[in-house]
């Protein structure tokens, strides 16, 4: 097959993972679910049942109704659903996903993971150095951290919203004369969810040697705004703000899963990927428990908050501190970025294949490499293994009836129907020489 073919078996492939996603949307299946009348009472009772008093308004047997509530929507679209870090309507998105998903209801526990999607991909961090105006190919870079900031400023977005959130954190208020910090705290968010990581990894993870650097990186994020504060809250307090709101609790939810420490791991990290854990810390930033350097002569991080006085919920304070201040796989994180020796894979914003990466990708003119088809089949094989069931993507796997909740044929459901059909069509083509 020549590269042409090679270009069109990625465009398929990639349209295919993006109807999956799709279809794991939970807006999407938010609609799909208040549309269908079985399944829109049941999301109603279970919105009561994690209000916090869904005994009262349910009445007797409310326990028996949640735990009917919940089993009959785990075979509904909802179960499985996820939404995407910086995408318009998170909030909304992310109260569907929570709805289902609670460490606790009335006893009932559920598995709890976090609400956003990731995409794996093999990832080098680039050396932004060699993309500044005055950076020569295969120069030693003096300063990372300043090369970093160089680059951000050549790349228009980069450049853009960088200026958009330094400007809404120093600028005082008319009325108090300090800094206006929700709006600050917005343009961060903006800044590192709408950044691709090349370039807010370096300019808040480079690594310094000098003191000036490290300022440097410390106030990266204009932290007399969007950190510090006159005396420290508390830990806890800080905690039960973010828990409230459900971008910060789902962010704080990311982080605490992707670096996660542990001592069996080689890395430190349960999940072992630096990356991931990184992109993780980043999510934090502009909310409740922004973190930060707490210095500039080491690299220890923190959030603005404290458990001094956190009476007999201070163990509780101190496992939520530690996760920043004695996290070994956050600490391997922060002091391995970027070194030559690290070849993990990360996670990363989705990108589209272009005909020139696949053709550099992709040396062979008359064929698909073996491993590239098996691949394949076995990605079709998890998903598809029977036309049977097709609909089941959708509605994610149950031990109930089929009859729990009905199904139609959606137009996610149609949409996955034709990306399957092209590319089974396309695997035929190839596994017949065509």
């Amino acid at each position: 097959m020549d590269l042409w073919g090679v270009y069109l078996f990625h465009l398929i492939t990639s349209a295919l993972l993006e109807v999956i996603l799709a279809g794991r949307d939970c807006l999407v299946a938010g609609d799909s679910c208040s549309s269908d009348e079985t399944c829109s009472p049941r999301l109603r009772t279970l919105r009561q049942c994690v209000a916090g008093n869904g005994s009262m308004k349910l009445g007797p047997g409310a326990r028996s109704q949640c735990a009917n509530a919940v089993s009959a929507l785990l075979s509904s679209p909802l179960h499985g659903c996820q939404c995407k870090r910086g995408m318009k309507k998170e909030k909304n998105c992310l109260s569907i996903y929570w709805s289902l998903h609670q460490s606790i209801i009335h006893g009932l526990k559920l598995v709890e993971n976090y609400p956003y999607e990731t995409v794996q991909k093999d990832y080098d961090y680039v050396r932004l150095a060699s993309i500044t105006a005055d950076s020569d190919v295969g120069m030693t870079t003096v300063n990372r951290c300043l090369d970093a900031a160089k680059a951000c400023n050549v790349d228009d977005l980069c450049q853009k919203l960088r200026t958009e959130y330094v400007s809404a954190c120093i600028k005082p208020t008319a009325k108090s004369g300090l800094c206006n910090r929700p709006k600050c705290n917005k343009a961060l968010r903006r800044f590192f969810d709408r950044v691709p990581a090349d370039y807010t990894h370096e300019l808040l993870f480079c690594p310094c040697t000098d003191t000036a650097c490290a300022e440097r990186r410390r106030q990266t994020i204009v932290p007399s705004c969007s950190y510090e504060s006159g005396e420290k809250p508390n830990c806890i307090t800080q905690m039960r703000i973010c828990n409230a709101d459900y971008v910060c609790r789902s962010r704080l939810a990311q982080f605490q899963y992707d670096c996660e420490p542990s001592e069996m791991s080689a890395n430190g990290c349960k999940q072992g990927n630096y990356g991931a854990c990184l992109l993780a810390y980043t999510g934090l930033i502009g909310s409740t428990i922004t973190p930060n350097y707490v210095d500039n002569s080491t690299s220890s991080v923190a959030p603005w908050c404290s458990c001094s006085a956190s009476g007999s919920r201070k163990e509780e304070c101190d496992t939520f501190l530690g996760y920043f201040t004695d996290n070994i796989c956050l600490q391997n994180a922060l002091m391995t970025f970027g070194s030559e020796s690290e070849q993990q894979p990360s996670v990363s914003q989705p990108s589209s294949p272009s005909p020139s990466s696949s053709s550099k990708e992709n040396r062979s003119t008359t064929a698909f490499p073996q491993e590239t088809l098996e691949t394949m089949r076995n990605i079709l094989d998890t998903i598809i293994p029977t036309q049977a069931l097709g609909n089941e993507l959708l509605v994610g796997q149950s031990t109930l009836p089929s009859n729990s909740l009905p199904s139609s044929a959606s137009p996610s459901s149609q949409m996955l129907q034709a990306a399957f059909s092209l590319l089974l069509l396309l695997l035929h083509l190839l596994n017949n020489g065509h």
